[in-house]
């Protein structure tokens, strides 16, 4: 794809997401359906942040901001040098790899799979009459379907496994440690499928969680070296 179309493109999907974010904390209004006593409600971002959800949603806005800028002042080829290489374009291949692409994949695949076998585990029919369908999708079906297309439309050199990792490691570590704060304070587990497990059945839910965006990781690298192995050499041939 042409610089300028890119440049485009990764405008229009920050903007996209920048705008969605203010919809929501605009327009939508979960107080009614709270759970959460008044006294101990989160008044911070609405109190989205205790959603991995919307912790992602910031994410991708971030990631989508990044890339944009990098096409205007950041390096574009296809496979520059490490020596020759942007920070900006440096943190782009640093973010997508290890969070941005495993965590969107996670949060889609995670919610749409528990609103499967059964809604009210993870998004209760209580909540339709305040969310809208299409934000519900812009966040839990998008997310997925952005980072897939970025995977074909960009290379990146992915960092090593420890460091790839690790990154994302202490990203889902922290947030587990978040829920645990959450719930030490209000009494309540912001998702509802954990109300109904017990001790044992939480520690292994969350350490499956925890290996299936490992898993996520690998898969991306995965696809990245499969689509761009052999442009890669190409470009380095010419």
């Amino acid at each position: 794809m042409p610089k300028v179309n890119k440049s485009v493109y990764y405008g229009t999907i920050s903007a996209y997401y920048i705008l969605v974010l203010w919809y929501d904390q605009t327009y939508i209004d979960l107080s009614a359906i709270s759970p959460y006593p008044k006294s101990v409600e989160f008044k911070f971002f609405k109190g989205r942040l205790k959603y991995l959800t919307q912790l992602n949603m910031l994410l991708q806005s971030l990631f989508f901001t990044i890339s944009f800028l990098n096409e205007i002042w950041g390096n574009t080829e296809v496979s520059p040098s490490p020596r020759n290489n942007s920070i900006i374009r440096k943190l782009k291949d640093l973010i997508l790899p290890s969070l941005a692409f495993p965590i969107s994949m996670f949060v889609g695949l995670t919610f749409w799979g528990l609103y499967l076998v059964d809604r009210e585990l993870v998004f209760p029919k209580a909540i339709d009459p305040y969310f809208p369908p299409w934000l519900n999708h812009v966040m839990h079906t998008n997310i997925m379907v952005f980072v897939l297309l970025e995977m074909y439309m960009s290379f990146r050199r992915y960092p090593s496994r420890p460091l790839g990792l690790g990154i994302l490691a202490i990203f889902m570590l922290c947030y587990l440690v978040w829920l645990h704060v959450i719930y030490i304070k209000t009494g309540i587990w912001v998702y509802p499928i954990l109300e109904k497990l017990n001790l044992a059945a939480r520690v292994v839910f969350f350490v499956s969680l925890l290996s299936l965006s490992v898993v996520l990781y690998i898969v991306g690298e995965k696809i990245n070296q499969r689509i761009w192995l052999n442009r890669v050499k190409f470009e380095k041939t010419r």
